[in-house]
């Protein structure tokens, strides 16, 4: 090992409290310490933005570190504030901040204390800025989410287009470019719009090992499924992603009624609030963020054990880097899809109103989505040939962590089959996109086979004793085994490779697994198991306590003092002194002693008067599934307010109200409505009712009202119904 090698350890060591670099992060550094235009394509929580700080720190001057996410911005000024002694260490500069406040992060740079500066793309623009940076020593630029400047990124930005202008503008420094999430066609797009085509190039594993992928059927239940969900996880920190603010709203409103901390996220809640529910999560002060997939939630919260998309995304892309948010410290991480059709139809929708170039796009990303949601094959080995990167579906890391693998569905020789699609790709002169291989295939006629006249050749229909959607899943299934690729410049068109065109030549087995179909309710497993560490469970409680209440006093979020995986080598270890607590994983010798005193002291007293002790049991509770007009009942019966006036607030009549009243008990929610019918009737009457529905075999009024033959009227036998439902049953 050479001296820069040992050197940078020693650096990594000193700042963040880590032994050895991560996957490429040390070839990264490198390449930034030595001034090289650096491109980085590393999966979320891979260690991306240490591949930038570090050199940074390391460095003379300031690199600035353009993000489009002010969320990620404040989180990572507050990590590195908490390794340094010194505030200005990092800064952010954007428009949110007082006129003092700019001149105090000017003063930082000036004086060489500021590391990093954080900006978004948008600031950049403002002259002042761009000439006080001017005659700064800067020592590098990097772009996070670089992806933003790609039309075929899912998350494109057309102020991102500008900035290889604006850098030029500042000064001749070396550009890094990072992205968690790039196929081919928008890794080329972001080398040549920033000019550095000649950059060095570091694309890491996608792979995420540690996280479990789960597609589930969408039925009328799935609120109810997603409540069970996350009682499992309780007191463990989860995202749940929508299509809609109003299904944002109701999704957390559901999980509150059912005892679930949670809290809404999403554009349309005023900057105060959205700010304040981001921190209650980051803070540990609430468990569940219910938020909009459109909106960038930006949040590094390594401990997130759960992603969950009650609506699927609109492309693989957002999929990816979603649900990379869960287990970013390399514990568990569970990312559970709700899959159906209709919402294929409302995303189709939403671009219907876009030029044609941007409907294009949004389809074709849409179609992966589709294919992934639908597929029967490892859901890994799809999504990382999205990425370009081959999988052992065997061997490989994570191998049998989705619920394809351990369910796997039937397979058949599909041998035959296969040769005629690659055949049909071939003689179609490689021209055509999915949808047109299959209707060539199926001898169905459209616009763009017509003008090419493939109707009327020999082959057109010889596909068609299988239906459409079987050729579709052959198609997903051939393309990622490699025998046909799809055009990069041209995205969708199918190309035959080397491997396809001898597989033409030289068939051999292909066993094809039948695709899910979503159409009819399935029975939804829930798989995967929990994780547990051989660790002193109290001995961990006690320090996340400390670790809440140090974070609290100092108004920082938990994993700022000490990451979970930190806490739990602190419950391996025991240490007991400032020294040993330097060799427990991610604590360098900085936060030791920033944080470190009233750790070891907690541990060292607990050394000396406790044995290692269990944990008390999880206690599960029962749940049920509530819309938001049901939730207003609830809330409001609770509150004791007549019915007929809750019906009027809601614009319903006093019949809807019993109907919604009955959905609720039926579906397992207690409901007290005493306060209504005590008015109605009296305590004999209501245990006369009470005794008939215990022992009747049939809860239906008819049959009450011929029992009591005129004694009660149907509203008093609906209510008595809900009562008895609600106690008994529930």
């Amino acid at each position: 090992m050479d001296k820069k090698e040992i050197d940078l350890r020693k650096e990594l060591k000193k700042y963040f409290g880590f032994d050895q670099f991560k996957g490429l992060q040390e070839e990264v550094v490198t390449s930034i310490i030595e001034n090289k235009n650096t491109f980085v394509i590393m999966p979320t929580g891979g260690g991306k933005s240490l591949c930038y700080q570090l050199p940074a720190l390391i460095k003379d001057g300031t690199a600035i570190v353009i993000s489009p996410l002010i969320a990620l911005m404040k989180n990572q000024v507050d990590a590195l504030r908490g390794i340094s002694t010194h505030k200005g260490i990092a800064h952010v500069l954007n428009s949110s901040l007082t006129k003092s406040e700019v001149n105090q992060v000017k003063k930082d740079i000036e004086s060489g204390i500021t590391k990093l500066l954080y900006v978004a793309p948008e600031s950049l623009i403002k002259e002042d800025y761009v000439d006080f940076l001017q005659d700064q020593k800067i020592s590098f630029v990097a772009i996070d989410e670089a992806h933003c400047i790609s039309e075929w990124g899912h998350d494109f930005r057309p102020e991102y287009r500008n900035l290889k202008h604006i850098i030029a503008k500042i000064r001749n420094v070396p550009i890094i470019a990072l992205t968690a999430t790039a196929t081919e066609k928008v890794q080329e797009d972001i080398l040549k719009n920033l000019g550095i085509t000649e950059a060095n190039t570091f694309k890491a594993s996608f792979n995420r090992p540690n996280l479990f992928y789960d597609v589930r059927p969408k039925t009328d239940n799935v609120n109810s499924d997603i409540i069970r969900f996350v009682k499992q996880y309780q007191g463990k920190s989860g995202i749940i992603y929508c299509l809609s603010r109003k299904k944002v709203e109701e999704i957390a409103q559901v999980l509150q009624v059912n005892g679930i901390k949670a809290v809404p996220y999403h554009a349309g809640l005023d900057p105060k609030t959205r700010s304040k529910h981001q921190d209650m999560f980051l803070m540990e002060d609430v468990d569940v963020v219910v938020a909009t997939i459109a909106f960038g939630m930006g949040i590094d919260k390594p401990d997130v054990r759960f992603v969950i998309h009650h609506d699927i995304p609109k492309s693989l892309e957002s999929y990816y880097q979603e649900t990379g948010r869960a287990g970013r410290d390399g514990g568990e991480g569970y990312c559970l899809a709700y899959y159906s059709y209709k919402d294929v139809e409302k995303l189709e929708k939403f671009t219907s109103g876009k030029p044609i170039a941007e409907q294009e796009i949004g389809l074709a990303l849409l179609q992966e989505v589709i294919g992934y949601a639908e597929t029967s094959i490892s859901r890994r080995k799809y999504l990382l040939h999205y990425f370009g990167e081959e999988f052992d579906e065997v061997n490989g890391l994570g191998a049998d962590m989705d619920d394809n693998v351990q369910n796997p569905k039937h397979k058949t020789e599909a041998k035959n089959d296969v040769k005629l699609l690659l055949e049909t790709v071939r003689d179609t002169n490689q021209k055509y996109k999915l949808k047109e291989i299959v209707n060539t295939l199926i001898g169905k006629t459209n616009a763009m086979l017509k003008s090419h006249r493939t109707d009327t050749l020999p082959f057109f229909g010889k596909g068609k004793y299988k239906e459409d959607k079987y050729w579709t899943a052959l198609i997903r299934q051939v393309l990622v085994e490699r025998f046909i690729r799809k055009e990069i410049e041209q995205y969708g068109v199918m190309k035959l490779t080397e491997k396809g065109e001898d597989f033409i030549k030289n068939p051999t087995s292909f066993m094809m697994s039948e695709d899910h179909s979503y159409e009819v309710g399935e029975e939804s497993i829930i798989v995967g198991s929990k994780s547990t560490a051989v660790i002193d469970e109290l001995l961990m409680k006690m320090l996340k306590d400390l670790q809440k209440s140090v974070a609290k006093k100092l108004n920082v979020p938990p994993y700022v003092i000490f990451q979970e995986v930190s806490l739990e080598d602190m419950a391996l270890k025991y240490p007991i002194t400032i020294e040993e607590l330097k060799s427990v994983h991610g604590v360098g010798e900085g936060k030791a002693k920033k944080y470190g005193k009233p750790f070891v002291e907690l541990i060292a007293k607990y050394v000396e008067e406790h044995d290692i002790l269990r944990p008390d049991d999880f206690i599960f509770k029962s749940t049920g599934e509530n819309s938001s007009i049901k939730l207003f009942i609830i809330q409001n019966t609770d509150r004791k307010i007549p019915l007929h006036d809750i019906a009027k607030s809601k614009g319903i009549s006093f019949d809807e109200l019993i109907e919604e009243l009955q959905q609720i008990v039926y579906m397992g929610t207690k409901v007290n409505i005493d306060y209504c019918i005590d008015e109605l009737l009296d305590e004999e009457q209501q245990e006369e009712i009470f005794d008939y529905f215990m022992e009747s075999k049939s809860d239906k009024i008819q049959d009450a009202l011929d029992e009591f033959k005129g004694d009660y009227d149907e509203t008093e036998l609906r209510l008595m119904r809900i009562k008895f439902i609600s106690k008994v049953a529930n």
